[in-house]
């Protein structure tokens, strides 16, 4: 079978499993609201600021946008820790707030899909404090407990001593996080029950009724919070698999234009239990991490192995045979910015790499301007080490770089006299935020670039640069030629690549005499057809 054959196949697939449209060329950008634009000046970000702000996401030519948390919460784990999942944070509004911005997003031609966390809530939500209860009620088994007090939870934390109840209550990860009772796939204890028991069963009915309220609002969909944990001690995923092809099929009844992200991290379960996307991300097999976030990733000026990544995400490739897309996310709220240890040459070279590989690309706030990581931050509403990679958004020059009239903000801005803003970029006609633009817009401009095109690794060897790989559809076909090390790179192909060059950075690409030979930090698409 050739390849151009297998790339048609591959789309006709996806069209069959219902694949929300709008996901064939969507390009998101993850907002984090407590950190985008305060309108009210109490120094939090909120959904009006974000509102103020639509217009600046969708010129640069995003048309999909990811919510982080925004629920009613006490924030011990920045909304993470939800208290009620059908109302907006007073802090960030109210639930008309959402509405109009739902519907500001769609008056833009642009979709927006909202975080939830299905597998643990806030030990203030309602539902727990009925659950701690001594007395038998509805939700006393809504969450996993043990029999006794001094039995400890299998394979997660536990709290305990927190009410009359006995038993010790199990928790995701903050003590503040109590974990909902999916079941357990393998039983080994009396307090574990099956995931078709009532009680499980009682728990994800509880979820799809939240998803139902906020699409019945609008909104297009859901970045599921560590999706492939709800079910307990099912170590093939099989179970977890099984309770999201339930959810599935519920939505494709229901909401057939919901589009479902797993935090997951293994496209092969998470595809397979009816995810459109899953991420590559820093926790899991080596494949993300060598990237960017090793101690020696590949995009450096020093050097590292891309056959890491190869190996990985070409198995990942095929276990999703077109049933879905692997996402390849800049940064998010959890992990350091990628500008971290880089310069704005280096971040071009990593954004043609991130713009131009198959799956939806996903950029986190301020990505697209190079905002740092900033160092030793006190840790704020549970973000610990995560806290400098949540400052404010960098609008401009003025005070608190133009995100808020407050005094003082929730979460500190850099300080560096030399930090990044979006008025500055955009006078810049060499600034990354304007590179970043032109790769969106080259992205949408060519079918082949898009979520849903072949792609081929055609130069991934070990240790070697530079990196090359093809972008194809029945249509054209494009190759990436990517250096990000600090000196010039070569390699002999028995293809030729010359052809129409659409995006270049860091100088001029030699295609002669069958190799390819490009200067240091530098990175190249070419049209060859």
């Amino acid at each position: 079978m050739n390849i151009l054959n297998y790339s048609l196949q591959r789309r006709t697939a996806m069209k069959t499993d219902k694949l929300p449209v709008w996901l064939n060329n969507a390009v998101f950008y993850e907002i984090y609201p407590q950190s985008f634009k305060d309108s009210n000046g109490d120094g939090i970000g909120d959904l009006k600021g974000i509102i103020q702000k639509l217009d600046y996401i969708k010129t640069l030519g995003f048309n999909a946008v990811w919510l982080n948390p925004c629920f009613d919460s006490p924030f011990t784990d920045a909304g993470y820790d939800v208290r009620d999942y059908k109302k907006i944070a007073p802090r960030y509004g109210t639930n008309e707030d959402m509405k109009q911005l739902i519907d500001e997003v769609h008056k833009r031609d642009m979709h927006i899909i909202l975080d939830l966390v299905p597998g643990h809530t806030s030990a203030e939500h309602e539902w727990f404090r009925q659950s701690m209860k001594p007395e038998r009620n509805e939700f006393t088994d809504r969450y996993i407990w043990t029999n006794s007090i001094w039995e400890s939870t299998e394979g997660i934390p536990c709290i305990r001593g927190i009410s009359d109840r006995d038993g010790s209550a199990g928790v995701n990860f903050f003590s503040t996080q109590p974990a909902l009772n999916y079941g357990y796939a393998d039983r080994t204890r009396d307090y574990m029950q099956a995931p078709n028991d009532k009680a499980p069963m009682a728990a994800r009915a509880a979820i799809k009724d939240v998803m139902s309220f906020w699409l019945d609002m609008g909104c297009d969909g859901f970045r599921v919070d560590m999706a492939g944990s709800l079910v307990k001690n099912d170590p093939d995923g099989s179970e977890n698999i099984k309770l999201w092809q339930d959810l599935r099929q519920f939505l494709d009844e229901k909401y057939p234009h919901c589009a479902m992200i797993s935090e997951w991290g293994e496209p092969e379960k998470s595809i397979a239990g009816g995810f459109h996307m899953d991420f590559l991300l820093h926790f899991g097999p080596m494949c993300y991490t060598s990237l960017f976030r090793s101690e020696k990733p590949f995009f450096s000026k020093s050097g590292g192995d891309i056959s890491v990544f190869r190996n990985e995400y070409q198995k990942f490739y095929d276990s999703a045979d077109g049933r879905g897309l692997i996402c390849i996310p800049s940064s998010n709220h959890d992990m350091d910015r990628i500008a971290r240890y880089r310069d704005t040459d280096d971040l071009k070279v990593c954004f043609a790499f991130l713009l131009s590989m198959c799956g939806a690309p996903f950029v986190y706030y301020g990505d697209e301007i190079g905002m740092n990581y900033v160092e030793g931050l006190t840790s704020v509403e549970g973000g610990f080490g995560r806290t400098g990679s949540r400052t404010p958004m960098q609008w401009d020059k003025t005070l608190n770089a133009g995100f808020s009239a407050c005094q003082k903000t929730l979460i500190p801005l850099d300080p560096s006299p030399d930090r990044p803003d979006v008025l500055s970029s955009l006078s810049d006609k060499d600034s990354l935020l304007n590179t970043v633009s032109e790769l969106i817009a080259l992205r949408q401009a060519h079918s082949a670039l898009q979520n849903f095109g072949g792609f081929e690794f055609i130069y991934a060897e070990k240790n070697k640069y530079p990196l090359i790989y093809r972008r194809y559809d029945d249509n054209e076909e494009i190759f990436a030629v990517i250096n990000p090390l600090g000196k010039a790179a070569e390699c002999s192909l028995e293809i030729c690549i010359n052809g129409d060059v659409l995006f270049k950075t860091g100088g001029e690409i030699n295609t002669e005499a069958g190799k390819i030979s490009v200067p240091p930090c530098s990175a190249f698409l070419i049209k060859t057809k």
